[in-house]
């Protein structure tokens, strides 16, 4: 009999950039950073994340060669040590052959799971017994377990509806969902719904905006962008919001719960710095804050930095609180 697939911990999973080299003076495209990853991964790691999340769309997985991918989970997961929990996104257009293909891949890189991006090429053209359907062949024959990875806004507006989770959540070989859209109702439905195991099936958010908020109501966290550069502001707020979900007693938990309205409104008004700069904003702040990489190197059409006086700007408007938190913890 089959060993039960295992279930990713609850807490915050770090969607991490992808690094990259000084690109070449002769315009060829930039070689990823290894050292630069495991670098920025052993950070993390140190920080109390409680694991990575490489390949992502922050990642720009779709941009790196099949050796590079997993040249990058190998060296992370050489550098994190065995134990540490590390998934990969697999970001195909929804063909079988090409997403079993990179999941192998990963598995043999080192990865313990596979973050699945829905199939999205034919847009809302597939019904959501279709992508049940998808995602029991992939389970079936992936090495490793999967997540369901729900991007309405790279899969031409493809959602996975509350409903659908129960069947996807019975397959033993699915173990948990990344939303990143901002219906948090979907999130509460799904981290509530009795027809799911919720000790087998994990729900992340894509945003640490709503972190408290889901996690109060069942949810197992976030994977959380933001975190990539102020890491234990973010496992600080986690760790409150998951030891108030279990008390039994609220009043018990009064003062845990003022810490995580401030510790909120800390994250959230960070988030916008992410929401307001996207990608070329999160790898600029991490090399700011952490010393780590480069900020103005990358493949196109992703590639560039905040423009002069940007990050003073945005600093100011976003990013001092949670500084300070930061540099408190």
């Amino acid at each position: 009999m089959a060993s039960p697939a295992r279930v990713p911990p609850k807490g915050v999973f770090v969607p991490s950039p992808t690094f990259f080299q000084p690109p070449p003076a002769d315009g060829s495209p930039a070689a990823v950073d290894v050292a630069a990853q495991v670098a920025h991964s052993v950070f993390l790691a140190r920080a109390g994340i409680t694991g990575i999340v490489l390949l992502g769309s922050t990642g720009e997985a779709i941009h790196l060669t099949r050796d590079e991918r997993v040249a990058l989970v190998a060296g992370v997961r050489e550098g994190v040590g065995a134990g540490y929990p590390l998934m990969a996104g697999v970001l195909t257009s929804g063909g079988l052959a090409d997403t079993l293909e990179w999941l192998a891949d990963v598995a043999a890189a080192g990865a313990d799971w596979g973050l699945v991006l829905a199939p999205g090429y034919f847009g809302t053209a597939a019904s959501q017994s279709s992508l049940a359907s998808w995602y029991a062949r992939v389970a079936d024959a992936s090495p490793i377990p999967i997540l369901v990875y729900n991007y309405p806004g790279v899969t031409n507006q493809v959602l996975v509806l509350p409903e659908t989770y129960p069947t996807l959540a019975a397959h033993p070989n699915i173990v948990g969902c990344k939303m990143s859209h901002g219906n948090v109702s979907h999130h509460v439905q799904v981290s509530l719904d009795p027809a799911i195991d919720h000790d087998r099936f994990r729900v992340y958010s894509g945003f640490g905006q709503q972190l408290g908020p889901i996690v109060l109501f069942g949810a197992a966290g976030v994977i959380d962008g933001m975190a990539a550069f102020f890491p234990k502001t973010v496992v600080r707020l986690m760790a409150l919001a998951l030891a108030l979900a279990a008390a039994d007693d609220s009043t018990a938990a009064s003062g845990s719960a003022a810490e995580i309205r401030r510790l909120q409104f800390v994250v959230s008004r960070a988030e916008e710095f992410v929401v307001r700069y996207g990608l070329i904003g999160i790898k600029e702040a991490v090399f700011r804050v952490t010393g780590i990489g480069a900020f103005d190197t990358g493949r196109l059409p992703i590639v560039g930095k905040l423009p002069d006086g940007e990050w003073d700007k945005a600093r100011g408007l976003f990013l001092s609180e949670i500084e300070k938190t930061e540099a408190s913890l």
